[in-house]
C-alpha cells in the first residue's frame, strides 16, 4: 500500500490539473483559439469525466511512487503508458455511459500529446531546479573536483555528483579520443588522463575522481600514479566486483588504498562450472575464520549451497565470520563448528552427520619466523598430520573434491613453515587414487591485508609516527588480493581433475620498500615524516620467493591465471614412512625437525643462522 504523503498529495493535485489543462488546451488548439460557444460547454461537460478517469489511470499505473527529484527515463515511459492507456479509455467511458457530448477526433490525439509534455516537462524541471537551478546555472558551490573516465561509471557518478553540494564537478579526462571534446550530462570531456597537471592547475583542483572500475589495472595505476606525482588526493569507486554484486553505490567513494595499487585485473570465473559444484550442496571449510578462509566463505555463499560448514579451533575467529555472515547471508544454512583439524573424533563426527561434497581446508599455521624456533614440531603437527587426518577422514566419506590451500613458500624452502606445507602438499598427492576423492593442491603468494602480513603492521607504524621497519633493501615477494586469490582457489578447486598441484599467476613481484613508501605517501605523509629502517632478515625468511621447484615444470590450463605445475612425487612406502614419522605423539626439538624434514623434501635448505 503507497503511503500518502504531503507530496503524493501534491503530485495527483498537479496531474489533475494538468490533465484539465489538457483537455482544454486540446480544444483551443483545435479551433486555432477561437472555441464555439456549443463546444465549450461540451469541453466543461466532458472534463468532469476525463480529469477523474486519467487520474486513476495515473494511480492504478503508479506514477506516485517515484520522488520527482529523481525522476528518470523508467519515470517518463511510465508517463508515456499511463497517458496511452487513458487515450484509449476516454472514448471507450464516453460511450459505456452514454455521455451525451460530440468529441472532435483531434482532440483526442491532441489531448495526450499535451498532457505528456505538461507531465513528463514539470517533472524534468523540478529535477533541474533542485540539481542545478532552473536553465542550467554554473553550479559555484563545493569543491572543484575532476572526473578521470568518462565511461558508464564517470557519468553515474557525475550524476549523483550534480546533486551534491560538496562537489562542483568542473570536467571529465579520458584516454577514448572519441568522447574528448563531447558534452556528457553537462560536462566536458576536457583530454585525455595525461594533461591532468594542465587541467588540475588551470581549474583550481586539488582532488579527482577515478571512475574506471572496469577498467585495466594497469590503467587505474597510471590514474594514481598521475594524481600522487602531481599532489593531487585522489579518491575512487568501488570496486567492479561490489558494483556488480549491488553491495555497495558508484557514489561511494573512497580513499585510494594499497590494493589499488598493486591490485590486479578481475577474475573471469566459470559461474556455471562453480554452480554445479557449490550450488545447493554441502560445502565444509577449515580454517574459516582465517584470512583465506573466511574470503572463501565469503565468496562460497554467493553460490547458495545447500549447508555451508565452517570450522576453525579459534573461538573468537569462528565467532567474528558467523557475526558478519549473519548479516550478508541470513537466509543461508551456515553450520560454525569449533575444533581441532588433528582430532580425529571430532573429524569423525562432522564429516558423518553434515556429509560434505567439497571440503578447502585452509586450516595451517603460516607465520615463518614464530614457527621456525620453539614451535617446528607443532607446525609438522598442525600443518602436515592435520592434513592428513583431514584429507582421510574426507576419502573415507566420500567427499568428492578436497582442495588443499598451499604456498609459494613450498617451493625450495628454506624455512620450517614452508616445508611443512611441501610436505601437506605430497600427502595430499600420495592419497589420491584413481577413483573417489580427488585432491588439488593450489599454490599462491601473499594476500593483501592477511592476518600478520606486513600491511597491516607497516599501517600500524605509520599511525604511530614510524619508522617503518623492513628487513631488507631488496626483499621481494608476490601479492594478490583476499578475493582473488579465494576466487582462483574456488575455479581451480572446479577445474582439478585429481592429484594436480595449480600455481596462480601472481604477476610480477614487488619490492617490500616500495609496498612502504607507496603506504606512506597514500598517507599524505613523506619520507621525511616516517623513516624506513632495515633490520635485516628473519630466520627462514628469503629474499625472494618462487611458485616452482628447480625440479618442476607447469602446464597451461584453460584459465589464463592458472597453470599446473609438475611436481616430485612420493612411492608408497615413503609415503608411509612420512606418515609414521607425523604420527609422533611426544615432542620432537627444532633441529630433529629440520633433519627430518630434509629427508622427505631434499630441496629444503635450512636456515644456517639457526
Amino acid at each position: 500500500m503507497l503511503k500518502i504523503s504531503r507530496y503524493t498529495v501534491l503530485a495527483v493535485t498537479h496531474d489533475v490539473a494538468v490533465a484539465a489543462l489538457a483537455w482544454a488546451g486540446a480544444y483551443f488548439l483545435r479551433f486555432n483559439f477561437d472555441l464555439p460557444a456549443n463546444y465549450r460547454s461540451e469541453m466543461w461537460h466532458t472534463l468532469f469525466w476525463v480529469a477523474p478517469l486519467q487520474a486513476l489511470v495515473f494511480w492504478y499505473m503508479g506514477l506516485y511512487r517515484g520522488i520527482w527529484r529523481y525522476a528518470s527515463m523508467a519515470d517518463l515511459r511510465r508517463i508515456f503508458m499511463a497517458v496511452l492507456l487513458a487515450a484509449m479509455l476516454i472514448p471507450l467511458v464516453l460511450w459505456m455511459f452514454r455521455v451525451n457530448a460530440v468529441v472532435p477526433r483531434s482532440v483526442l490525439i491532441i489531448d495526450p500529446i499535451l498532457l505528456l509534455l505538461l507531465m513528463g516537462g514539470d517533472r524534468l524541471l523540478y529535477r533541474l531546479w533542485k540539481e542545478q537551478g532552473l536553465f542550467g546555472e554554473i553550479k559555484l558551490q563545493g569543491e572543484p573536483v575532476l572526473v578521470l573516465g568518462a565511461g558508464e561509471a564517470g557519468i553515474g557518478l557525475s550524476k549523483d555528483l550534480a546533486r551534491s553540494r560538496d562537489w562542483h564537478q568542473v570536467g571529465f579526462l579520458d584516454d577514448d579520443a572519441a568522447k574528448q571534446g563531447r558534452v556528457l550530462n553537462g560536462i566536458k570531456v576536457l583530454g585525455g588522463l595525461d594533461s591532468l597537471p594542465h587541467w588540475a592547475e588551470r581549474l583550481g583542483v586539488t582532488q579527482v575522481i577515478i571512475a574506471m572500475p572496469s577498467s585495466t589495472h594497469q590503467t587505474r595505476k597510471h590514474a594514481i600514479d598521475l594524481a600522487n606525482r602531481n599532489g593531487i588526493k585522489a579518491l575512487t569507486v568501488p570496486a567492479f566486483d561490489d558494483l556488480l554484486s549491488g553491495r555497495v553505490a558508484i557514489s561511494q567513494l573512497r580513499a585510494v588504498e594499497l590494493d589499488d595499487l598493486l591490485g590486479r585485473d578481475p577474475v573471469q570465473l566459470d559461474e556455471a562450472g562453480l554452480h554445479e559444484q557449490l550450488t545447493d550442496k554441502v560445502v565444509l571449510v577449515t580454517g574459516a575464520g582465517g584470512s583465506i578462509g573466511s574470503e572463501l566463505c565469503r565468496q562460497i555463499a554467493r553460490f547458495a549451497p545447500r549447508k555451508l560448514v565452517l570450522f576453525d579451533a579459534g573461538e573468537h575467529a569462528l565467532y567474528t565470520i558467523e557475526q558478519e555472515l549473519g548479516k550478508t547471508f541470513p537466509r543461508l544454512d551456515i553450520v560454525y563448528l569449533a575444533g581441532d583439524v588433528k582430532d580425529d573424533m571430532r573429524l569423525e563426527q562432522v564429516f558423518g552427520e553434515y556429509k560434505p561434497s567439497s571440503v578447502f581446508h585452509a586450516a595451517a599455521y603460516k607465520h615463518v619466523p614464530l614457527m621456525e624456533r620453539l614451535n617446528a614440531w607443532q607446525a609438522v603437527r598442525n600443518n602436515v598430520f592435520g592434513t592428513w587426518r583431514v584429507a582421510a577422514c574426507a576419502q573415507r566419506h566420500g567427499v568428492e573434491k578436497f582442495v588443499l590451500i598451499s604456498t609459494d613458500k613450498a617451493v625450495n624452502p628454506t624455512n620450517v613453515m614452508g616445508t611443512t606445507k611441501r610436505l601437506a602438499e605430497i600427502i595430499c598427492q600420495g592419497l589420491q587414487k584413481p577413483d573417489g576423492t580427488r585432491f588439488v593442491i593450489v599454490r599462491f603468494g601473499n594476500v593483501l591485508g592477511s592476518n600478520g602480513s606486513v600491511i597491516p603492521k607497516f599501517r600500524e607504524q605509520i599511525a604511530n609516527g614510524g619508522p617503518i621497519t623492513v628487513t631488507h633493501p631488496e626483499i621481494t615477494r608476490f601479492f594478490m588480493s583476499i578475493p582473488e586469490a579465494a576466487q582462483l582457489v574456488m575455479q581451480a578447486g572446479y577445474m582439478g581433475k585429481g592429484g594436480e598441484i595449480f600455481v596462480l599467476d601472481m604477476g610480477e613481484p614487488v619490492k617490500i620498500v616500495d609496498m612502504a613508501k607507496d603506504l606512506i605517501r597514500l598517507s599524505g605523509l613523506n619520507e621525511e615524516d616516517i623513516r624506513i629502517e632495515f633490520t635485516g632478515l628473519r630466520p627462514g625468511e628469503k629474499l625472494y620467493e618462487e611458485l616452482l621447484a628447480d625440479d618442476e615444470s607447469t602446464l597451461p590450463t584453460p584459465h589464463p591465471k592458472l597453470r599446473i605445475a609438475q611436481a616430485r612425487s612420493v612411492g608408497a612406502a615413503d609415503l608411509q614412512a612420512l606418515q609414521a614419522w607425523i604420527s609422533k605423539e611426544s615432542t620432537v626439538a627444532d633441529d630433529d625437525v629440520r633433519r627430518g624434514m630434509q629427508k622427505w623434501v631434499p630441496e629444503y635448505t635450512p636456515d644456517k643462522r639457526l
